[in-house]
């Protein structure tokens, strides 16, 4: 569908701020200034619907944006930024975790990496939890056009091979700047949300 009809819809640190779970929702997961806000942006066609900054550990809530009323795209903190204090840094966690882990209508967690650089250990262990938890692994390599063309095979092919990606899972190079996968991955998001059962939650 076309992300026409896309806002926010809300903020939160608690699942009592939570919006409603008659909808599915894809959650983007990820380090500090991986993407996450300029991918949301380009999906929707906007340019100030997620906030985007410079300084890494901007997003420090959960925020729910939604399209046309029929799914929601969900921007969660970034993990990994040392600058932030080891309590915060863990408020953070537990807040992700608590999402994760309890929302019936999330569908998918798309985990997203930097594709100039190495995957992290943080990068490593978060889609390890995607694993364990059931989700297929969808990692979304960011930031695609700060490549030059001869090296982005050998960057991507480290990507799959650190986080040992197989054929099940999906490898999307992207570029906000671009829109490079764009399309991939709105018609990927299309698909896991048609699935989606609002009896039954998420189907694995």
């Amino acid at each position: 569908m076309e992300y026409i009809d896309a806002k926010l819809l809300a903020t939160a640190v608690k699942p009592s701020q939570y919006p409603d779970t008659l909808v599915p929702e894809i959650a983007f997961a990820g380090r500090s200034n991986v993407g996450k806000s300029s991918l949301i942006n380009c999906l929707t066609n906007r340019t100030k619907l997620a906030r985007t900054s410079s300084t890494p550990g901007k997003t420090a809530t959960i925020n729910f944006y939604d399209i046309a009323g029929q799914y929601r795209l969900v921007d969660l903190p970034g993990y990994g930024y040392a600058k932030v204090s080891k309590e915060e840094q863990q408020r953070w966690a537990k807040m992700i975790e608590t999402y994760l882990t309890d929302r019936f209508n999330l569908v998918q967690i798309i985990q997203l990496v930097d594709a100039r650089h190495k995957p992290t250990q943080d990068d490593i262990t978060m889609l390890n939890w995607i694993r364990h938890f059931g989700y297929t692994p969808v990692v979304v390599a960011t930031k695609l056009d700060k490549l030059k063309k001869s090296q982005i095979e050998a960057n991507l092919t480290v990507i799959y091979e650190m986080m040992e990606l197989d054929d099940d899972s999906i490898l999307l190079p992207f570029s906000s700047e671009k829109k490079t996968g764009r399309e991939d991955l709105a018609e990927l998001i299309d698909l896991l949300c048609s699935r989606y059962n609002p009896q039954q939650g998420r189907c694995l």
